[in-house]
């Protein structure tokens, strides 16, 4: 009967330490989303530096 109560007690303390671990994980994820939408923000009203398409070629064209 020991065993079995130590197993639950191991248990549930795996079970909180994960629920900890996972609410960390979230909070961290929550953090970086926050900040990239603060700067978002700030280069939408600057627009976009470069639009990253095909650039015009170096040398002429040849007829």
């Amino acid at each position: 009967m020991f065993e079995y109560e130590m197993h639950q007690v191991r248990s549930a303390e795996l079970i909180r330490q994960a629920d900890e671990h996972r609410r960390a994980r979230a909070a961290l994820a929550d953090r970086k989303t926050r900040k990239a939408e603060r700067s978002s923000t700030t280069k939408d009203a600057e627009g976009p530096v470069s639009t990253g398409g095909p650039r015009r070629s170096r040398f002429a064209r040849t007829a």
